[in-house]
């Protein structure tokens, strides 16, 4: 008789014997002990760990350096188990809220049961009714370098350590907690030291940002996890109501569309999101339109008899909706993916928010049903870059046998938009969701995908509350923020209607237990009163309109969003919608970008991951497409890199997402990004230099979107050799004037004796760059700069400016010599910019500035055939061969100085 062990209620890996590991020295076969007592491996896919030694990296084998592994585990509640190899096993954490790259966050981490070193290769799903049940999968991994003895620091109980994985770097601390809770749960605290990976939550959730497995393929161990987990659906009660439901007539995989590619199901899929539009697109034709529903997202996961719902931030939600998994399998389906939405339906047909958290609330989930409109994976193929209408169609047919009364296909309709909309307003629904009949599938949000909606609605962060009054109970209104783009939580405005007694009364729950005496908005107005709460709670929020100071009139609480992230919400602003040639280069360009199954890159050597992911909305371009940029721009590019310290910027989330800078060499290890001799630029962390296509392809594949260099090389780090003129121009500067101030510029070099050298910004601005001997040391280069900027905005106070801020430069062109300053930086040319379009900066000819259209002229998307004839002729061939200084200059604008009148 197979033997089960019952979840506890965290599913954070078990009681409290399991939880409080000894941690003095065992030998592995004793430290495991507790791990194969509390599994039955006749059951389970995980590794009864024989094999002496697991998935390390190749750069861990290499070295002998010691392997990490954080798994993402979407048990009933989920987390990642976050794993350090230490004396032979691999020492666990399990971390309900997963790590944070802000040092502010102190995450709990409970301490749990040594586990296998081949545990760090394993992702799959631990059948119902086993120990740990749910869903793993590799969420990072690589390598990590403790500070000092690792074995005395973890007896101890304060681990530190630097992180050298795909998502998590720098230095990180594991320090063991004192009080009640250590003593019950063995409890800990995971901590991101403060260093260049570190990264302010209100900026970037890395967990949200990177939801994803980083094996490849997700991973290569599935097709074994799939055969074994028909067998371990779970026994007794549940038994004969599932058989009730199983169809004898399982059908057969119904016949595939083209695009169709044969894959190993995932794990684990993040979901396609619609993009707020102001109105519906004009190619009507190309569109098809559904009900937005008001709900919550959920995709099911088939795998034979094995059937797991998850919300869309991987929370699993099998258990909480065991009637509605049951119809999903009746379904028969062999295997796949489906994608849709949870509801309630109102009387008259409308869906009810509110309804389906009470539902939850008073556990009433029958009244619960999934609207299904997408399928990604079907039958061993992945369906996403097959177009729309060919994944509904197929999906149609599915339906047509289905018998249960909770599982509905959900309709579109080929009604002008503008009565589909007026339509679902006059029945009170929220809206219509738009989408392209002829574009992919992509884990993003995208404007293939649009909402128009009846009325203004989004999701706000809770900051604080009043009290009631009157004859009200529970609290009075609600005080909302959104983020703006510096991460700061704005004062948005009040809610006080939408609310029942009950409602009221849980919120002021809820809301209790996070109380706290400081207030969480940034520049709050005076006249605002009330309770203040710590900004973790998130309202979905019904408007009229916003007003000027940024508040929502005439606002309506429709209830609490659990599944969306509070450091995430910021004003939704509506966009574009895609177009039909747009969408169909996207398609074409994602299709291509990841035909095969592990997209390579640098000649086979660097993996893409997730090529198909798309980065920039506005142009549909793709990871894939960013990183093969690189490879055919590495040899125009590398000259402009090597023997310059670099930043890059990075931008896990896409261009739309959180950005951060990376200019240090302890956190990004890379074949051919060297890290450079500390003593270069004493007193700072090393810097990092690009020496080969192969690291410039490698750093695109971890997210990397713009390069930058210093303006000094590495032999002469104290001494420039350039000077950089950047060109940026203020509100209400036409491009002409953008022209005609380069030339302007040209001329007063000239003038100075210093030849010079054009290029664009990739985004606004210009670039003047001026090649030197490096003679002169960083403060009399920088001091000379600014000299020929200030003779240029008072020489031509009409044009140019040298005070930098908006206010100063409103019509007018801010020439930054800032750039020049020790340790400032300035895009790369040949950089892609992390902004919309992915613009690229492109050296020019001065003869080629007068038909110059625009800065971001030239993007990845449009950008090869520029390349093949810079290849041919170089307008900078004889940049390198430049030898002057600024030492005849700076006396001849002196002279001019003298001579004003």
């Amino acid at each position: 008789m197979a033997k089960t062990t019952r979840q506890t209620p965290d599913d954070t890996r078990g009681t409290r014997s399991a939880r409080t590991a000894e941690p003095a020295r065992k030998r592995p076969a004793d430290a495991l002990g507790k791990y194969r007592q509390m599994r039955d491996f006749a059951a389970t896919p995980e590794p009864g760990g024989t094999r002496p030694r697991a998935a390390a990296t190749p750069r861990a084998k290499r070295t002998g350096t010691l392997s990490f592994v954080i798994q993402k585990h979407a048990a009933r509640r989920l987390h990642y188990d976050f794993r350090l190899e230490l004396d032979g096993t691999l020492k666990s954490w399990a971390v309900p809220k997963g790590p944070s790259l802000d040092p502010a966050d102190k995450r709990m981490a409970v301490h749990v049961e040594d586990h296998p070193l081949d545990y760090a290769g394993f992702e799959g799903v631990i059948p119902p009714g086993h120990y740990g049940a749910g869903t793993v999968i590799v969420w990072d991994r690589g390598v990590w370098v403790p500070d000092g003895d690792a074995d005395a620091a973890y007896r101890a109980g304060k681990l530190k350590f630097e992180l050298r994985g795909e998502k998590l770097h720098g230095h990180w601390t594991l320090v063991r907690m004192h009080g009640s809770r250590q003593k019950d749960q063995d409890a800990w605290l995971l901590i991101k030291e403060r260093d260049d990976a570190a990264v302010p939550a209100s900026e970037f959730d890395v967990t949200e940002a990177l939801p994803d497995s980083v094996l490849a393929g997700t991973s290569a161990q599935v097709k074994t996890t799939r055969r074994k987990a028909a067998a371990k659906a779970k026994k007794g009660a549940e038994k004969s109501a599932e058989e009730g439901t199983k169809e004898s007539t399982k059908a057969k995989p119904l016949t595939l569309p083209r695009r169709a590619a044969a894959a190993a199901l995932p794990l684990a899929l993040s979901p396609q999101l619609a993009t707020l539009v102001e109105r519906p697109p004009a190619d009507a034709d190309a569109w098809r339109y559904e009900i937005k529903f008001d709900g919550y997202r959920m995709l099911a996961r088939i795998d034979g008899e094995d059937v797991r719902l998850f919300t869309r931030q991987g929370h699993d939600w099998t258990s909480r909706l065991k009637t509605l998994a049951r119809e999903v399998r009746a379904l028969g389906l062999p295997d796949g993916w489906l994608d849709g939405e949870i509801v309630v339906l109102g009387k008259h047909g409308e869906t009810d928010f509110q309804a389906l958290q009470n539902a939850f609330e008073t556990s009433h989930v029958e009244s619960i049903q999934y609207f299904v409109f997408d399928l990604p994976f079907y039958a061993g193929h992945d369906l996403r870059k097959v177009p729309l209408s060919e994944r509904r169609a197929l999906l149609r047919r599915l339906f047509e046998n289905n018998t249960g009364t909770r599982l509905r296909f959900s309709e579109e309709f080929e009604a002008a938009p503008d009565e589909m909309l007026d339509a679902a307003c006059r029945m009170k629904l929220e809206g219509v969701i738009g989408k392209r009949i002829d574009a992919p599938y992509v884990s993003t949000r995208s404007n293939t995908w649009i909402k128009l909606k009846c009325t203004q609605r989004q999701e706000f962060v809770i900051g604080g509350y009043t009290e009631p009054k009157g004859s009200r109970q529970g609290l009075g209104s609600l005080l909302l923020g959104v983020h703006d783009s510096a991460g700061r939580l704005r004062y948005a405005g009040n809610v006080g209607t939408g609310f029942d007694t009950r409602t009221l009364a849980t919120l002021r729950k809820q809301l209790d237990a996070q109380r706290t005496d400081k207030s969480p908005f940034h520049e709050l107005p005076s006249s605002i009163k009330g309770l203040w709460v710590r900004p973790r709670l998130v309202a979905e929020v019904s408007f009229g309109s916003w007003t000027r100071e940024g508040r929502v009139r005439h606002a309506v609480f429709h209830g609490l969003r659990s599944d969306k992230p509070a450091g995430a919400v910021s004003v939704e602003k509506p966009a574009a919608p895609a177009g039909r040639k747009s969408t169909a280069k996207s398609a074409t360009k994602t299709a291509s970008a990841t035909r095969k199954d592990k997209p390579t890159a640098a000649n086979g050597k660097v993996a893409i991951s997730h090529a198909g992911r798309v980065i920039d909305t506005a142009s549909g371009l793709t990871k894939g497409d960013l990183v093969r940029y690189y490879e055919s721009a590495a040899s125009l590019m590398l000259p402009h890199l090597r023997g310059r310290p670099i930043a890059m910027v990075r931008a896990p989330a896409g261009v739309a997402g959180q950005q951060f800078f990376q200019r240090h060499g302890d956190t990004l290890k890379i074949d051919g990004i060297n890290v450079l001799d500390p003593d270069l630029w004493p007193g700072h962390p090393a810097l990092l230099e690009i020496v080969s296509a192969h690291a410039l392809v490698a750093a695109a594949q971890l997210n990397v979107v713009e390069f930058h260099t210093w303006n000094a090389n590495k032999r002469s780090m104290d001494r420039p050799n350039r000077i950089i003129f950047d060109l940026d121009p203020g509100e209400g500067v036409a491009w002409p004037h953008m022209r005609e101030a380069a030339a302007l510029m040209k001329a007063w070099l000239d003038e100075l004796g210093l030849d010079s050298f054009l290029k664009t910004s990739g985004g606004k601005g210009l670039h003047v760059v001026v090649p030197l001997t490096p003679r002169a040391g960083w403060d009399e280069v920088k001091d000379f700069a600014h000299g020929v900027v200030l003779h240029m905005a008072a020489t031509i106070p009409e044009r140019f400016v040298a005070k930098s801020g908006a206010r100063n430069r409103i019509g007018k062109i801010f020439i930054d010599y800032l750039r020049n300053g020790v340790g400032a930086t300035t895009v790369a040319a040949f950089s892609a910019r992390a902004r919309s379009g992915l613009g690229v900066s492109i050296p020019l000819a001065w003869d080629e500035l007068d038909g110059l259209e625009a800065s971001d002229q030239w993007t990845v998307a449009n950008v090869a055939p520029r390349l093949d004839e810079l290849a041919r002729h170089d307008p900078w061939k004889t940049y390198a061969d430049t030898r002057q200084t600024i030492t005849r200059a700076a006396t001849r604008l002196a002279r001019a100085e003298r001579s004003k009148p």
